[in-house]
């Protein structure tokens, strides 16, 4: 048994079985790759996956055992490299950061700005995706952190802890009938065509149940994947607009108004998460730290510490 083997079997099952997009990821070819998960096979003494002629369809249940047992022991490998960059240059590295359009844009410059104030030397790298990307990257260790407000609480492979609470707002072209309803109701809303985010994005699923709540089938004419875009279309006329409060600036956003009431929709998390088990250096809990002031960097590194321990075979 050899680390390759359990590289092979990790990327194996992370490619959902398609052998050729493994071997493109490991740089090999892909008799290799059936050689390797066949000489493993052997010196086990049991069959790993399901296959159906030469196509491999799934695991065993042993095979499923055997994954998970690798993944921990890459996962623990990568954490001696980390652990040995972290004492040889303790502020020093990259750090990788996987967040939403909407976190990056509105939420993240000031901690960014921040970091790289204190840590120069740190090659931050920011990647933009949708929470279950978010998850996936986290999962497969392609990114240190993440930040969403979908998805990662649920996920029992992460610690999470928060970062902050938001709540939605109600955007209009200025003179817009709705700037003289007060209050401001679900039902006065639902009359006009609606321009929000689409479905697991920024906080969508607490739109939904706003409304169903209130027995009310807004019309979406757009779902958009940013506030930005959003916005642009409320401008054109193609209807009112759900974004975060944050997303708007009166200066910025000549000719919109907001529209704010935050019991309409409920309040939203947003939160940082680390993969269960990953070795995070010392600059990576400072950033951590500098997105919510309020957590103590103690107890951070505690929590993280206790993850890594559950995660001993």
């Amino acid at each position: 048994m050899n680390f390759q083997q359990l590289r092979i079997i990790r990327e194996t099952v992370r490619r959902r079985f398609n052998l050729t997009e493994v071997a493109n990821a490991l740089n090999t070819s892909q008799s290799g790759v059936s050689k390797h998960i066949k000489d493993l096979e052997d010196e086990l003494g049991v069959t790993l996956f399901v296959r159906r002629g030469k196509r491999f369809l799934g695991l065993t249940p042993l095979g499923s055992e055997v994954a998970e047992i690798a993944s921990r022991i890459l996962l623990d490998v990568g954490n001696i490299k980390t652990v040995a960059d972290q004492f040889a240059g303790r502020d020093e590295g990259q750090l990788s950061v996987a967040t939403t359009h909407t976190q990056a844009r509105y939420a993240l410059p000031r901690v960014v700005a921040a970091f790289k104030q204190a840590f120069p030397k740190v090659h931050l790298v920011l990647h933009q995706g949708s929470p279950d990307e978010i998850i996936r990257m986290l999962l497969n260790e392609e990114a240190d952190i993440g930040i969403a407000t979908e998805g990662v609480a649920d996920q029992p492979d992460l610690v999470t802890f928060p970062f902050y609470r938001w709540h939605h707002a109600v955007i209009v072209p200025t003179g817009h009938p709705l700037e003289s309803v007060r209050p401001l109701t679900l039902q006065a809303v639902g009359r006009f065509p609606i321009v929000t985010y689409q479905q697991g994005l920024t906080g969508r699923a607490k739109i939904d149940e706003a409304f169903d709540s209130a027995g009310i089938t807004p019309e979406i004419v757009m779902s958009a994947v940013d506030s930005d875009i959003v916005k642009t279309y409320v401008q054109l006329g193609l209807g009112i607009g759900i974004v975060p409060i944050f997303a708007y600036h009166p200066l910025t956003d000549a000719g919109l108004t907001l529209l704010e009431d935050p019991i309409l929709f409920g309040d939203c998390f947003a939160r940082i998460a680390v993969r269960r088990g990953h070795y995070l250096r010392s600059f990576g809990y400072r950033f951590v730290a500098m997105c919510n002031p309020a957590l103590e960097l103690s107890a951070i590194e505690a929590e993280l510490q206790a993850s890594l321990s559950s995660y001993d075979i």
